[in-house]
């Protein structure tokens, strides 16, 4: 398999001038520059420059996937909107990182899995994830806890002693980790966030308050009379040099003073979250296995019930002397086999069988096939 890199980068809070998309050309002469995006694809090669410091400078996510297992996002919010304290708690090594530069805050979270199965056509990952952007801003912390959650998964896989996961606790829990919003999915399907460990993490997690109430113009009239001078300049002087994506948010934030969901505190060390999960998958697991063994034992029930049909299908298709119908009658005679022995009637098949092995001893493709399966 040739080398895959997908590369792609989103201006959102503001456009790039032409200067900038100068500087970035720079970077690439083959990638697709407008004024809100750089995507670019690389079968051979890298790219020259630093994903870091393109997000510091000029945009506010970048995904970046990669056929041998990489996938990245950054994601870079103003300073005011997700302090740094908030979001240190959740870094882990190299799998999620946080830092801040004059203005903004940085989030980089990383997932590795060389040996997984990888589809092209993940150009379109940006779009699906940009959301948690928006909702780290306003508070909602349940993305963070998903990257540390894949940054836990990725440490179990160093085998490290098992002291260092007692010493080490969970971070704040945020609520509603049972029920994710769309971009939140989207996020821990990319950074391979197992369902069961999901699972485990969500019973320390209470239900997110509802959405608010949507605001009326008889809500926010007086609100706004209300507001000092100075604040009505500010917010106005922002308007006028937007776009801004977070100056409707941070406005009704003002006037309706909401509240930030408040998290938990996180008591379960990293040793009780990975042995709870590896119970419930267990448990899981051997739910489906009797659910499968069920289901054959009622299919099989049904099938001894109603053996003449399929020996009927098993004539046709032998008749049509096709290899492809010869394997189909091959494959429902190893059913009905389980299906008569299911019911403790197996001499009524070997019999059925002997006789259709004496019908058709000249058809040595047939034959062959029967002895393969031990249909003798």
């Amino acid at each position: 398999m040739s080398e895959y890199q997908y590369y792609e980068f989103q201006a959102l809070d503001r456009p790039l001038s032409r200067e900038e998309q100068e500087r970035l050309r720079a970077i690439s002469s083959r990638a697709r520059i407008t004024a809100t995006s750089f995507t670019n694809t690389y079968n051979w090669g890298d790219l020259s420059g630093s994903p870091r410091q393109m997000v510091e400078r000029y945009f506010d996510a970048h995904l970046y996937v990669t056929n041998w297992g990489t996938h990245r996002l950054m994601l870079r919010l103003p300073k005011q909107a997700l302090p740094l304290p908030a979001a240190q708690p959740y870094c882990v090594d190299q799998y999620v990182d946080a830092w801040t530069t004059h203005t903004h805050l940085l989030l980089d979270v990383t997932s590795e899995d060389e040996g997984g199965d990888w589809v092209e056509g993940a150009d379109d990952s940006l779009t699906a994830l940009i959301g948690v952007r928006d909702e780290l801003a306003t508070g909602d912390l349940r993305s963070l806890y998903l990257a540390w959650l894949s940054a836990l998964a990725a440490w179990e896989l160093e085998d490290d002693e098992e002291e260092e996961y007692r010493n080490a606790h969970e971070p704040p829990v945020p609520p509603g980790l049972g029920d994710l919003t769309a971009p939140q999915r989207a996020l821990a399907d990319f950074l391979r966030v197992d369902a069961d460990l999901l699972a485990v993490a969500a019973q320390a997690s209470p239900a997110a308050p509802g959405p608010p109430a949507r605001a009326t113009r008889k809500e926010l009239t007086p609100l706004v009379a209300a507001l000092p001078d100075k604040e009505k300049n500010d917010l106005l002087l922002r308007l006028a040099l937007g776009p801004e994506c977070r100056l409707h948010t941070d406005l009704l934030h003002r006037l309706r003073g909401t509240t930030v969901p408040a998290t938990s505190p996180g008591l379960r060390s990293a040793a009780q979250l990975l042995d709870a999960f590896h119970t419930r998958r267990t448990e899981r697991r051997q739910r489906a296995e009797h659910e499968r063994a069920k289901a054959r034992a009622e299919r099989l029930t049904t099938l001894a019930d109603e053996a003449e049909p399929a020996w009927q299908q098993v004539e046709a298709r032998i008749a049509t002397k096709q290899t492809s119908s010869y394997d189909a009658a091959v494959t429902l005679l190893a059913e009905l086999r389980d299906a008569y022995a299911h019911t403790g009637r197996d001499a009524d098949f070997q019999q059925r069988l002997t006789r259709l092995r004496d019908n058709y001893q000249r058809r040595p493709g047939l034959i062959h096939r029967l002895d393969r399966h031990g249909l003798r």
